[in-house]
């Protein structure tokens, strides 16, 4: 999983979205109400995974200042989903530090009955 383009692809793969449509508009960015917050603009990140250059996108304080509101998708006028590359880009941090993961049986045993289902659903998909 070291390999970057491998991870490149990952991170495609879990966002769902086709970076090449992106014309380099902006408007997510305008959109995004954690602009000012953020080092890294949502139609950075867009750049920044057609060029390969993930280590950038790993390192930066951006991938946590998301709100994950979905303004930048909504914004889009080609379709392109910045937040869903930004989550993708946070899935794959998440995932380098923490090393090891869960078992289905040990993450049912951390959970308690009457937590929310998305954040199940959340933690399966980041630990699992």
């Amino acid at each position: 999983m070291n390999n970057p383009k491998y991870q490149i692809d990952e991170i495609k793969e879990l966002a769902q979205t086709n970076i090449a449509k992106c014309i380099k508009c902006g408007r997510c960015s305008a959109a995004c109400p954690s602009y000012e917050q953020m080092s890294l603009r949502p139609h950075q990140f867009v750049s920044y995974i057609a060029r390969g250059d993930l280590q950038e996108l790993l390192a930066a304080t951006s991938l946590w200042s998301c709100l994950s509101c979905f303004n930048c998708v909504e914004r889009c006028p080609r379709g392109v989903a910045p937040a869903n590359l930004i989550e993708a880009v946070r899935l794959m941090a998440i995932r380098k530090q923490s090393g090891e993961y869960l078992s289905p049986e040990e993450a049912a045993a951390n959970f308690e009955p009457d937590m929310p289902q998305q954040l199940l659903v959340a933690a399966f998909r980041k630990f699992l």
